[in-house]
């Protein structure tokens, strides 16, 4: 499909979604994230974007587990960005793929080539607090309305344009509160890496990185090759790598939280987390696939049953895990034969000592 084809089309939705809008007037086109992130065979963008957009999403993420929002009131050079958002949102309702949003607090330090006010100064606190009136939080349906975008890394972001112009600003609303996060879906780096090592490249979104571009995976099958970046807290330092039986690799980017000591070397794991990709190059996208991680696992909790017995709980993610137990010092391993009974498990981070709970079905 040409170029021009493509901008007819796109036109044509428009046209569809704006009904009788008045001449001159700007029309909102609802996108997902499936069209947003296609690509060509260079990893470059194929879809010209109709700005002002609109998509929905699940969150992902807190901004402060990526990123440092913090307002820094020394970023005024083209060398420090100060505060950063960055937020993943993963589509809903059958659109696969996830797109990161980003903004900073001086966008001197991020592009200085370009003309234009580009610090906020004092003033990103209040650009913060805007972006995240709505009150939405991990595991939130959001709409996310974009005046500008760019692609880079070899992904298609939501952000300002580099720019502190009001008319470049995105908006967040909040659709559905506590959806939940979406299951992380199983992978291995046998489905990232090619045996060479290469990343596995496929432009159809079939396969590969970019079939699990910007969601929610659990990485199983790893350990760690080096420990470098745990722990570590600017973005650049944040970097792992992650080695399966194989050879093949893969960076992992740690959050800014604490996921407390990292498991030996010699220690197979699965992490959980969002398949990200910064290949560094705003023309072409075809490597630079990571794992942004939020959590190490599986973890498993004990307690009592309400019969007395012992009660396993793990998360979720690890459904297609078996529950294996050992009687001897950990020589051997047997399948525990019981049937498994599944708990909501909810986390009130605003719990007081007081609080009290019941359960009421939902309209």
């Amino acid at each position: 499909m040409s170029m021009k084809r493509k901008w007819i089309w796109a036109a044509g939705i428009l046209a569809a979604l704006g009904g009788g809008a008045p001449a001159g007037a700007q029309v909102t086109t609802r996108v997902t994230h499936a069209w947003l992130q296609a690509v060509n065979e260079e990893g470059f963008t194929t879809n010209p974007v109709p700005h002002p957009i609109v998509l929905r999403g699940v969150v992902l993420n807190d901004p402060g587990e990526m990123l440092d929002p913090s307002y820094d009131p020394d970023a005024t050079d083209e060398v420090t960005k100060g505060g950063e958002f960055q937020l993943f949102i993963q589509g809903v309702e059958g659109d696969r793929g996830g797109t990161a949003l980003w903004m900073a607090q001086n966008y001197d330090a991020a592009a200085p080539w370009k003309p234009g006010v580009k610090d906020y100064g004092a003033e990103w606190t209040q650009e913060l607090a805007r972006v995240m009136q709505s009150g939405f939080r991990k595991g939130n349906v959001v709409d996310v309305t974009a005046r500008m975008s760019l692609f880079y890394g070899g992904k298609w972001n939501i952000n300002e344009n580099h720019s502190t112009n009001s008319a470049n600003d995105f908006d967040i609303v909040l659709v559905k509160e506590n959806a939940g996060l979406p299951p992380a879906e199983a992978i291995t780096l046998a489905d990232l890496k090619n045996a060479d090592d290469s990343a596995i490249f496929d432009a159809t979104r079939a396969t590969g990185g970019e079939h699990w571009q910007g969601m929610r995976v659990r990485l199983d099958g790893i350990r760690l090759a080096d420990t470098n970046g745990w722990g570590q807290s600017a973005w650049n330092d944040r970097l792992c790598t992650a080695v399966d039986g194989t050879g093949r690799t893969l960076p992992l980017r740690m959050p800014r939280t604490d996921l407390g000591d990292p498991p030996l070397t010699s220690r197979w794991f699965s992490a959980v987390g969002i398949l990200n990709q910064e290949s560094g190059s705003s023309t072409s996208g075809t490597n630079g696939y990571e794992l942004f991680v939020q959590e190490i696992g599986p973890e498993l909790d004990l307690g009592r049953s309400a019969s007395g017995g012992i009660a396993v709980s793990f998360s979720a993610d690890y459904e297609g895990y078996v529950l294996e137990a050992s009687d001897d010092n950990l020589e051997t391993w047997t399948a525990v034969d019981a049937m498994p009974v599944r708990v909501i498990w909810i986390e009130d981070e605003a719990a007081s000592p007081n609080r009290e709970y019941r359960l009421r079905k939902a309209d």
